[in-house]
């Protein structure tokens, strides 16, 4: 009686105009949502989640920042998600990196110049960052493991050895947590450049995009990775080695994970903690779905959540609401961005009963 069919490809500015009616839709529900749940005006509240990310230079920056790092995890799950191993481990393959950084910069801190510093720190959490991603890797293409819950372990063995090492490096003993490492020197701090500390993390995560654009679509290994993602017994057909591609994929993916727990720790918080990924392992994954694990529009789908997200906090500060609130508003947005994309893609078909056909 029912069926879901795909649909035949819809042009770009018709999808794309389709996609920004439902989005105005949705701040429309946003708004009736809002103004019966405070009783405040909805105009009111968007201007004011607009402030929280663009009321200084100093906001926008910070924007850019957070959108730049959760585009790096998003970017490093895209070419996993693509060959369909649904890899659910960024979490844990950022703190990997993290820790290996953090590491570096305490034990190595005093006995090094800061350039050489850097560098081992960089190649430490990138090589991190793809042990713990090539450990499920292996798993999967030698014994045909479940992906999904493997790198989800994964996430919390890395928790608790970062809990285990904060309590090691406690700064001072008996607070619980490391402190900024190297506060006094910024020995394994990430220079400034153009005067702005926060510039070097956009920089980079630009040009990963570009990197990862060009890998997935003009490259062998991007081919083999489409190839084994529509179908692995052709892929086998054609000669790919498609454990070998399960595992080198997988150790791309984590090393840019790790190189972005090296950017958040050398970078950004000048510190280790268990939240120090914020979530961002789990958002990337609806960020590269959103986008279709296009690189460049990751930008867009990067730019969406981080911009609720500082929204949301703003409100909750200006209004006294609770913080889930914002997460309420940036879920009714999804709810009807993800209903969208669907319907775009598939459509219903409604077919009568054979007897009624014959008759």
């Amino acid at each position: 009686m029912v069926h879901i069919v795909k649909r035949k490809e819809m042009p770009l500015p018709r999808a794309f105009a389709i996609r920004a009616g439902i989005i105005a839709l949705a701040l429309v529900m946003c708004g009736i949502v809002t103004m019966f749940m405070t009783g405040l005006n909805p105009i009111d509240v968007y201007a004011t989640m607009f402030k929280g990310s663009f009321g200084s230079s100093r906001k926008i920056w910070i924007l850019l920042q957070e959108i730049a790092l959760l585009l790096c995890v998003s970017l490093a799950l895209t070419p996993a998600f693509r060959m369909k191993f649904w890899n659910l481990g960024g979490e844990g393959q950022v703190l990997a990196g993290a820790l290996a950084a953090a590491a570096c910069m305490i034990c190595l801190g005093n006995s090094m110049p800061g350039a050489a510093l850097i560098a081992v720190m960089f190649l430490a959490s990138i090589a991190a960052g793809a042990l713990w991603a090539a450990i499920p890797a292996f798993f999967k293409a030698k014994f045909n493991t479940n992906e999904t819950l493997f790198t989800l372990m994964m996430n919390y063995v890395a928790t608790q050895l970062v809990a285990y090492y904060t309590i090691v490096w406690e700064n001072p003993k008996g607070s619980g947590t490391i402190g900024i490492i190297n506060q006094k020197t910024q020995n394994g701090w990430l220079p400034i450049v153009g005067g702005n500390k926060y510039l070097l993390i956009v920089i980079v995560a630009v040009l990963l995009a570009v990197f990862m654009y060009v890998y997935l679509n003009y490259s062998k290994q991007g081919y083999e990775i489409s190839v084994v993602g529509e179908s692995p017994s052709t892929a086998r057909y054609v000669g790919i080695k498609v454990s070998r591609v399960i595992v080198r994929t997988l150790i791309v993916s984590g090393a840019i994970c790790g190189l972005t727990g090296f950017l958040l720790v050398s970078g950004s918080a000048h510190t280790l903690t268990t939240a120090l990924a914020g979530g961002r392992g789990f958002t990337a994954v609806m960020v590269a779905w959103l986008a279709k694990f296009n690189p460049f529009i990751m930008f867009g789908s990067s730019f969406l959540l981080e911009f609720m997200e500082s929204g949301g906090r703003e409100i909750s500060t200006i209004y006294g609401l609770n913080q889930s609130f914002g997460n309420i508003l940036t879920g009714i947005i999804l709810f009807f961005i993800i209903g969208t994309d669907f319907f775009l893609t598939y459509k219903v078909v409604f077919s009568k009963k054979e007897g009624k056909e014959n008759a």
